[in-house]
């Protein structure tokens, strides 16, 4: 088993900063020379979810308070905060809408990510917290 990799705590100041905190993880953790790393779907969904968290923390949650992240046995354990209270929800569809614009990443989140978790932070906001699996 490979000793856990951890990130520096960051506060990105977009999704495009935060998958590349991710890819510098992942490279750390798995260097060309030494051993195969993830299936490159794997890190595609890495970063996919990163940015789906990120952005939703910069558009719905008041903005980005933190970003932490770490490689171990069981995946990549991914947390971000931002200043909103307010809880991840799935967007009902309106039967008829004929192009149904946004909704559909946190649903995306929930399927990718073995693990999701939803805390509330001392003094307000909240961290989600996921894990994806290294395959």
């Amino acid at each position: 088993m490979r000793p856990p990799v951890r990130s520096r705590y960051a506060i990105p100041r977009s999704a495009s900063e935060a998958r590349r905190l991710i890819e510098n993880l992942v490279r750390a953790q798995f260097p060309a020379h030494r051993e195969a790393g993830p299936a490159a779907e794997t890190v595609t969904d890495m970063l996919l979810v990163t940015s789906e968290l990120v952005t939703n923390a910069i558009r719905h949650g008041g903005g980005v308070v933190g970003l932490w992240a770490r490689l171990d046995a069981d995946g990549l354990r991914l947390a971000v905060r931002d200043r909103s209270d307010d809880l991840p929800f799935v967007r009902a569809r309106t039967p008829g809408d004929p192009v149904p614009i946004g909704g559909y990443g946190w649903p995306m989140v929930r399927r990718l990510a073995s693990e999701v978790r939803v805390t509330p932070c001392p003094g307000g906001g909240k961290e989600i917290r996921v894990v994806l699996p290294v395959t």
